[in-house]
């Protein structure tokens, strides 16, 4: 059974009253979600540079040619997409993202307009899935080339299909609609029967693609997030226990200064902000859904040297641990997210995430309703209008501060 309590956000938010920031964030929100419906949902990705018809056959299919046309596009500080006739197109981890800002805004709103576009995004994401694995499963829309990999399109991951997955959790708390029970559940078991798992002293390491065995924090935890939350609903031990060790792999793995490589392998050796802030956001869930603490301190070592790394004093979120530059979406987005998720355990964290909303707000978004890309410099600013890495993701990141500062915290499952 949910039950509502109040929180330390909602107390910290009745105090300081927040009414402008409220109307501005709001205000951000709804043009926002104009830009998105008059684009079909459809935006490009920052890793799309291979579907250039005109320059992917001078790649020769060679690793190395992949990489300079995908990192090229990626990297370049204007959109060359259009010229390079890459087309603009929906997103499954896009429409997952957007699914949770959507039903987040109903929770805040009560008005049926944001549950209607939540029902559409979600029965997108159950049309658009993977075939040929055993459970829900979701992938890039896109040939993919990274350090480690290459990955056809439609090839699943587990960070697309765990955060595809909360969104189904989250759609099944809110409407409780048992269909969207069963696609997380589904997506678990994908998860346990066609995904690796590496062991490591006490932990082990759910892989990022199935049939593959590249190990990295996030992926790994963010798995561990889906598997302990399914648990919550279905007391599957299974999902727990796997989660348990996979949240104990990086746990392990932790630096003395409170941080994680992005993973363990030589050539993944750096620490950046919304990486880091996703395998916080997955301790916590992991914490939330179990009842099990024995990983609360990493959690907290881990927050407190974010939170004290990854901020300038105006809100402005730094790259990565040693530099500011560039400044990315992602990490307004994700800092946003996981600021208003902490500030339960930490109510200064909510003044943290308003400070970062409204310099992403008057920054990186256009006047016409989305947000930039990266910005270089105070004058270089990519303006591309990515789908799941800006607009999705600060839909996402904006409602849930949104709905925080209106004191709806989140359900707690008895």
């Amino acid at each position: 059974m949910a039950v509502m309590t109040e929180s330390v956000g909602e107390r910290f938010a009745a105090r300081h009253g927040y009414a402008a920031e409220k109307a501005e964030i709001r205000e951000s929100i709804e043009r926002l979600a104009y830009w998105l419906e008059t684009h079909d949902y459809r935006g490009y990705d920052t890793f799309d540079g291979l579907s250039s018809p005109l320059l992917r056959p001078l790649t020769f299919e060679t690793k190395l040619g992949r990489t300079i046309l995908l990192q090229g596009v990626r990297r370049f500080p204007i959109n060359l997409r259009p010229l390079l006739r890459i087309p603009a197109e929906k997103s499954s981890k896009g429409m997952g993202f957007l699914a949770r800002g959507f039903l987040r805004m109903h929770q805040a709103t009560e008005e049926p307009a944001w549950s209607d576009k939540a029902r559409f995004a979600l029965q997108w994401l159950i049309d658009h899935q993977s075939t040929g694995y055993s459970g829900a499963c979701w992938g890039n829309h896109f040939d993919y080339q990274s350090r480690g990999f290459y990955l056809k399109r439609g090839v699943p991951t587990v960070v697309w299909t765990s955060l595809i997955g909360h969104a189904f959790l989250d759609g099944y708390d809110h409407l409780k609609d048992e269909r969207y029970l069963e696609i997380a559940v589904s997506a678990c078991e994908h998860l346990l029967r066609d995904v690796k798992t590496i062991a490591d002293g006490e932990g082990r390491c759910i892989a990022y693609v199935p049939g593959m065995d590249t190990q990295v924090h996030n992926a790994s935890t963010l798995s561990a997030s889906l598997l302990a939350r399914t648990y919550s609903h279905t007391k599957n031990g299974q999902y727990q226990e796997l989660a348990k060790h996979a949240i104990q792999y990086t746990s392990q793995h932790q630096r003395e200064n409170g941080s994680w490589y992005y993973g363990e392998r030589e050539d993944m050796h750096w620490v950046d902000n919304f990486h880091t802030a996703y395998v916080l956001d997955c301790f916590l869930r992991y914490e939330q859904s179990t009842g099990d603490q024995r990983f609360h301190q990493s959690m907290m070592r881990g927050y407190e040297y974010w939170k004290e790394t990854f901020f300038c004093a105006d809100g402005t979120p730094r790259y990565y641990d040693r530099k500011t530059l560039p400044i990315d979406i992602q990490c307004s987005s994700q800092a946003i997210d996981t600021l208003a998720y902490f500030s339960d355990l930490d109510p200064s964290a909510l003044d943290l995430s308003v400070r970062v909303a409204k310099w992403t707000i008057d920054h990186m978004q256009d006047p016409s309703g989305y947000f930039y890309y990266r910005r270089y410099s105070p004058r270089i600013v990519n303006k591309t209008a990515t789908l799941h890495w800006g607009q999705a993701t600060m839909m996402c990141a904006l409602s849930s501060l949104y709905k925080s500062l209106n004191g709806k915290p989140d359900c707690v499952q008895d």
